[in-house]
């Protein structure tokens, strides 16, 4: 179990953009999760001879990695409010669009 998050304690630094230093941040589970997206995305770029779709999937997993490292059980609290937005239209925790316009109109100022 993670220690309480307090002043004194340190985020880790995202790790490299490479696989072996997402892949060590991550759970077995969520590893599973990002293997099968390797494995995917390297036959393309067999295919392809395209490296584009293998350093936009690091860029991405890096980030997945770190909020991981930060939060542990992020990645699937994200699938899990993506399908519920998905499947019901709705986001129940986000602010209406009035109030988010009103901020902007207050940070520009207006």
């Amino acid at each position: 179990m993670a220690a309480p998050h307090s002043a004194s304690n340190t985020n880790p630094a995202p790790p490299p953009a490479d696989a072996a230093g997402i892949r060590a941040c991550l759970t077995p589970r969520v590893a599973a999760e990002f293997d099968a997206e390797w494995g995917h995305v390297l036959d393309r770029a067999k295919q392809s001879h395209d490296l584009t779709e293998v350093f936009e999937l690091l860029h991405k997993w890096r980030h997945l990695a770190h909020a991981e490292q930060v939060a542990p059980g992020s990645y699937f609290r994200l699938l899990a409010k993506s399908e519920q937005i998905t499947s019901t239209g709705q986001n129940p925790d986000a602010a209406p669009l009035e109030d988010m316009q009103a901020v902007i109109r207050q940070r520009l100022g207006r």
